[in-house]
């Protein structure tokens, strides 16, 4: 994985781990990568791992079961939207108005796009996670 100088890798992890949720691949009650496992995909020291899991944790996304290891919680997938939802509207979204005022786009031209994007990047996948 390739990390944005801009966000702590700790954070850049969590989005990684939210997009698998997210996406299906990973399911709820599921045991998901160990930490020492995780941080070698991601080439990452394992105490960055744990802080991301930790993280995780604290948003009732993923349970320790000591011993045993990390598990998705049962309402993981919409403990995940909450979240993300949360960080997209209060770190990301200013900047998107920011540039839609400043580039004079309008939301007609923004709600093409946007169809276009989800027709060509995500309608192949919701046909594929359903066989």
């Amino acid at each position: 994985m390739e990390f944005n100088n801009n966000k702590a890798i700790y954070l850049q992890i969590a989005e990684y781990v939210c997009e698998q949720i997210l996406l299906g691949k990973w399911k709820a009650d599921e045991k998901i990568p160990s930490v020492r496992e995780m941080a070698v995909e991601m080439e990452v020291n394992p105490n960055t791992v744990m802080r991301t899991y930790e993280l995780l944790q604290g948003k009732h996304i993923l349970n320790n079961k000591r011993g045993i290891g990390f598990f998705l919680a049962d309402d993981a997938i919409d403990q995940v939207k909450q979240y993300r939802k949360t960080s997209f509207i209060d770190d990301e979204l200013p900047n998107l108005f920011r540039n839609l005022y400043l580039l004079e786009i309008d939301f007609d031209e923004l709600k093409s796009r946007y169809q276009t994007f989800v027709s060509q990047n995500f309608n192949a996948l919701k046909n594929e996670n359903k066989q």
